[in-house]
């Protein structure tokens, strides 16, 4: 069965990248931008690619344009869950002291699931606690009561704009996690864990070539396949929850 052939290659693996995208989380019921099922496939209600509305450009241009579709993650993210995924995840860190999660995810759902902080890397930020884009002070309202009032969301010091720590489309990735990830990879991982991303990022690809060169192993769990698929050892399509699940009862730890 390709679930045991997967939970064989991570249980013979001492350090594990496992890296994460919005399939993920769609299982908790928040959208995914693109891939199966895409909230943002086409066009947004104003007319534009959600590349074009959640970005820095428009963020600085048009913020409450911006806003209007950050609240609507916020919500979405403030009304779920994380789900067993997330839980089999924090479980197989537990059982393996070198496994690594990666994610670009927002939620917080990896943190909130028991994953450890200190081997959590999110590449693309957190959606809470705001900051002014004009003072640069920290708001610590939470974020329900922040989203309950007019949008975009003002600064109680200077009364300017606040954003999220998150990293909107035309922005650089935070140079602190990707440090944290380049530090990680130099280290080497024996195998990585794919779920619920298309992988169309360098960062994504980089460590799944190092650890395929190495002759490590590489699983993904994803509702269809993707460009890393070719590499994969084992490919288990699923709902990431479930297989997950499945997955982690049958990896041994060290």
């Amino acid at each position: 069965m390709d679930i045991i052939k997967a939970a064989q290659a991570l249980s013979g693996a001492e350090r594990i990248l496992i890296i994460t995208g919005a399939g993920l989380s769609a299982d908790s019921g928040l959208p995914t931008y693109r891939g199966l099922g895409g909230l943002y496939n086409g066009e947004t209600e104003d007319g534009l690619p959600i590349e074009v509305a959640l970005s820095g450009p428009t963020l600085r241009r048009d913020p409450a344009l911006c806003w209007k579709y950050l609240a609507e993650i916020g919500r979405a993210c403030l009304q779920a869950e994380p789900n067993a995924g997330h839980f089999a995840i924090a479980e197989l860190q537990r059982r393996k002291p070198g496994a690594w999660v990666l994610t670009q995810n927002i939620d917080g759902f990896h943190r909130r699931a028991g994953s450890p902080p200190d081997r959590l890397i999110e590449i693309h930020g957190q959606l809470s606690p705001l900051s002014c884009m004009g003072c640069g002070k920290v708001d610590e309202r939470p974020l329900p009561s922040l989203l309950d009032q007019p949008l975009p969301p003002r600064c109680l010091t200077c009364d300017g704009v606040l954003r999220p720590a998150v990293v909107l489309f035309e922005e650089m990735l935070p140079e602190s996690e990707l440090t944290a990830l380049q530090q990680q990879v130099q280290l080497g991982f024996d195998a990585v864990l794919v779920v619920g991303t298309t992988a169309s990022f360098g960062y994504i690809l980089e460590p799944v070539w190092r650890v395929r060169q190495a002759g490590g192993s590489l699983v993904e769990v994803n509702l269809q396949a993707t460009e890393i698929s070719p590499l994969a050892d084992v490919l288990l399509q699923g709902r990431a929850a479930d297989v997950l699940s499945q997955l982690v009862r049958h990896i041994s730890s060290d």
